[in-house]
């Protein structure tokens, strides 16, 4: 059961319309790492969650504040809507030539198809769209996700905060900013947690009998840069302990295949003979009933 109060988490007031920027506003909203999907990530993997606890009540508690960051960002869109005066968008684009290329600059569909109000679609007017949202059921590889996902997110935030000098508008990112940071901190905390509390570690899943696997290739480290691209043998992951406490980076120095080349599959001589057009089916030269 969820429960709406009308006020809002922050404010949510620019101090000019600006169309131009509501347009960009829109990726953090409807995009691929916008709003609407981290609000149902962290939703579907806590309703998906089997497990009652901290865990479970932690996604269903950031679900619910990320919808809260939908319902200001869809605000802040609207109020940068709200009559916006043509003469905004022709001095914008005058000093944003490039933005004339595409529509001058301004979502049509804001003021076309939404009326003027924020959609659930990106910059560029593309729908958001469900697959975005990650929920496996494992818990350790949705919180690897989901750092993922208020890294992206932080970071378009933050260049989205360079690109205006409407004070109304940087003091709402500002508070999603300091909550992006909260977010990563978060998950980060959470994974360590999971780890500590026996529920999954790495490699994910951590049931898999990895017994099963050909473990002689699990630690190998394979240099398949040429041309002198030799910079990443240096990194942390070609010697040493492996992080999951499991075995040791190994570095082959030439990797190489471990097959010939696969040879194609031989036709069924009776079916198909060779045209001048590739393979063709013999014998099926006439529609039958």
């Amino acid at each position: 059961m969820f429960f709406h109060h009308k006020g809002l988490q922050f404010e949510a007031k620019p101090d000019a319309p600006d169309p131009l920027f509501a347009r960009k506003l829109q990726e953090v909203l409807g995009g691929a790492w916008g709003e609407i999907t981290v609000s149902l990530q962290y939703l579907f993997q806590g309703w998906n969650c089997r497990m009652p606890g901290k865990y479970k009540d932690m996604l269903m508690d950031i679900g619910t504040e990320e919808l809260a960051h939908v319902e200001m960002l869809s605000t802040m869109i609207g109020k940068l809507l709200e009559q916006a005066p043509l003469k905004v968008v022709e001095d914008a684009v005058a000093a944003e030539p490039a933005l004339a290329a595409v529509m001058g600059g301004m979502d049509v569909q804001q003021a076309i198809v939404t009326g003027g109000g924020a959609a659930p679609s990106d910059s560029n007017g593309y729908p958001w769209n469900g697959r975005y949202i990650i929920a496996s059921g494992n818990l350790l590889a949705d919180f690897r996700a989901n750092v993922t996902a208020e890294s992206q997110g932080r970071l378009q935030v933050a260049r989205l905060f360079g690109m205006t000098d409407d004070a109304g508008v940087k003091d709402l990112l500002r508070f999603l900013l300091a909550r992006d940071t909260m977010h990563q901190n978060q998950w980060l905390a959470a994974i360590e947690e999971l780890k500590d509390d026996g529920i999954e570690t790495t490699p994910v899943p951590s049931d898999f009998p990895q017994n099963e696997e050909h473990t002689e290739f699990s630690y190998q480290y394979w240099p398949l840069s040429t041309g002198g691209g030799d910079d990443s043998t240096r990194g942390r992951w070609t010697s040493g302990p492996t992080p999951d406490g499991r075995g040791e980076f190994t570095y082959v120095d030439e990797p190489a295949p471990n097959t010939m080349e696969p040879l194609p599959p031989k036709s069924t001589p009776e079916l198909f003979v060779t045209g001048r057009g590739g393979m063709m089916q013999k014998g099926i030269d006439k529609v039958t009933d």
